[in-house]
Order: C-alpha cells, then structure tokens, then sequence
C-alpha cells in the first residue's frame, strides 16, 4: 500500500506513524488525529515500517501487532536500538502474554482493539508530553545510589552489589541492564517490604504514575525471566495487586 502521509496546517505538530493494514481503521485514526492538529502517516506492512521510522523517526508510533510484511512484534525489535521514542502496540487479542510479548519487543504502551479514540489520544499526549523532558531526566537512583552506606546486600544465593553494579545467584554472575539493576536494588534493599509502582516510578524515572505507563512491569518481567523465577506463579519478585511489587527475602 502506497504511504499516506497528510500534514496539518498546524506548525510544530507531532509526527504520527500509524502501522496498520485495515484501511478502514487506519483512516479512522488518522482522520481523527489531523483533527486534533498531528501530522500523520498510515503504512500497512511491517516492513515498510521500519524503513520509514530509520529514515524518519516519528514521534509516536502506533503499531498493528499481526501485519504482512513483519509483525508488530518484530518491527519493534528491528528499530527499538535506535529508535528512542514511543512504540504504542495494538492488537486484536486481549491477552497478557501478547501485552508481555510486546513490551519485551521493545513497545512503550499497550492497547487492545476495538480502539476508543479517547483512550488512543490520552496515551499519544502522555507519550508526547514525556518525551520531551524525559532526555534530561536521570534516574534518581542513579544519583543516590553514591551516597547509600551499604553497597551490597546478600539474600541466601542471591548477591546485589552497587559498586560493582553486579548480581550474582546461585554462583553464577547475571547480565541485566542498568535499567534493570536499578529496579532490582529498589526491591532488593526493601525486601519483605511491598514497593507500591507509584514509587518506583518516581525514583527511576522521576515523574508520578499515571495508570498508563508499563516500565516498571517490562523490567520485573525481564527480571523474572533472568533470576529464575516462575513468571505463571512467581515467588521471588511477587505482584501485590492494587499496592505494588514484594522482593520475598526467603526465596533466594
């Protein structure tokens, strides 16, 4: 399908990629985004796609799940290393392991079909407005972590050291990411004690949670994966719904 791209008459105006091969959707979103002064784009196959973001970088992406060319899922793989800004999926199927698969691809925000154009606008301006302080934000965790007196904290074969920046379980030295370790010491330093996500999300990112945001759930998904924990029924970092997250100090 031939790249639509209309631009509205609005200066500064936020580039929009719409990815998504039924047409009738497609122009119902873009129809509804120009009128709410975006520029917009509608591409229908995934590997087009990732063309057009390398050679663009919009400012939001709104990406269909199941496309030809390339899914959804492997469109955010391919661009995610370069690509900074917000990746919003979308799928048909209202199920968490698509929403898990998703967020592990690299996608910022999840939403399922039939799409409410309210709920599509509401996540597009919570992207929008994050994005343009957020490259000056730090983790405070990072900024803090200096000034802690105690650098490293043992939980039976578990071992998390902040000078180092290292994890160690069961002998054996885990890689994770900065973003990762940042997380994993917040739990870990409080374990037994329930961390509530508004929290976290302060200290790693520095801003309230809003009811949208999926950081904090990305990273404990990925952190369960690589600490060996149960992902169906986890026993080490559990979910305390409606108040947070519990590092269980006696599952290590």
């Amino acid at each position: 399908m031939t790249v639509i791209k209309q631009q509205h008459l609005s200066d500064g105006s936020a580039d929009i990629l719409i990815v998504e091969d039924d047409e009738s959707l497609a122009q119902w979103m873009k129809k509804y985004l120009v009128l709410k002064n975006f520029t917009v784009t509608v591409i229908a196959r995934g590997d087009l796609a990732v063309d057009y973001i390398k050679k663009h970088n919009p400012d939001i992406v709104v990406l269909d799940g199941m496309l030809p060319g390339l899914d959804g899922f492997d469109v955010c793989k391919a661009v995610r290393p370069a690509f900074s800004n917000a990746i919003i999926m979308v799928t048909a199927r209202d199920e968490e392991i698509d929403e898990v698969l998703g967020l592990d691809a690299g996608a910022d925000d999840y939403l399922t079909k039939p799409l409410r154009a309210r709920a599509l606008l509401a996540r597009i301006e919570k992207w929008l407005k994050r994005q343009a302080p957020s490259t000056l934000q730090k983790p405070v965790l990072e900024n803090n972590t200096n000034n802690d007196k105690s650098v490293k904290l043992t939980l039976g074969k578990f071992t998390i050291d902040t000078q180092a920046r290292s994890v160690v379980l069961d002998d054996q030295l885990i890689n994770i990411s900065t973003n990762e370790f940042d997380l994993l010491w917040i739990l870990a330093e409080r374990a037994g004690q329930i961390v509530a996500r508004s929290e976290l999300m302060m200290l790693l990112k520095g801003y309230e949670y809003d009811g949208f945001d999926r950081t904090v759930d990305l990273r404990v998904s990925k952190l369960r994966k690589k600490l060996q924990d149960n992902t169906s029924q986890p026993y080490r970092i559990k979910t305390i719904w409606g108040k947070g997250y519990l590092l269980v100090k006696d599952a290590w």
